[in-house]
């Protein structure tokens, strides 16, 4: 399941977060679901989550 930040505002600018049980962790740009996607592994998407905030 593809997740939208909370953070993000109403005018549709946003991405798509998506956190599978096993694999990489997925992300997409909200407006375009079929579009191009990226994939990072899980500890590589935790550092930067960890450094964003």
């Amino acid at each position: 399941m593809w997740r939208t930040s909370s953070y993000s505002g109403e005018n549709g600018s946003c991405v798509a977060v998506k956190f599978p049980v096993a694999g990489p962790v997925g992300v997409r740009d909200s407006k375009n679901p079929t579009g191009p996607r990226l994939a990072f592994p899980a500890s590589v998407w935790a550092e930067f989550v960890k450094r964003s905030k």
